[in-house]
């Protein structure tokens, strides 16, 4: 697991948005569905090599709101538990 930062970028403002832990690191190019259950383009990422930071997060991910029409906006709605993840991990 990855703790990173993720950076909002709209306009010419960076705001800070808050720190989630990812299994895979994102690459610039892809889309990410953020715990707000929107989909945001990774712009830049940039990790600190070396850098031992005594919050946890190595790296910072600047995103962008992914387009209103984009495909990936078709994902929200979906049960992540269910539609998803491993059905060994969703025992009701």
């Amino acid at each position: 697991m990855y703790k990173v930062l993720i950076v909002l970028h709209e306009g010419d403002d960076y705001i800070r948005m808050n720190k989630v832990f990812v299994e895979n690191m994102p690459t610039a190019g892809q889309y990410i569905i953020h715990s707000d259950g929107l989909a945001y383009f990774v712009e830049e990422v940039t990790t600190f090599v070396g850098y031992v930071s005594s919050k946890g997060a190595t790296t910072i991910l600047v995103v962008h709101p992914a387009p209103k029409d984009a495909a990936v906006n078709d994902l929200y709605g979906m049960n992540i538990e269910e539609d998803l993840d491993d059905p060994e991990y969703n025992k009701n």
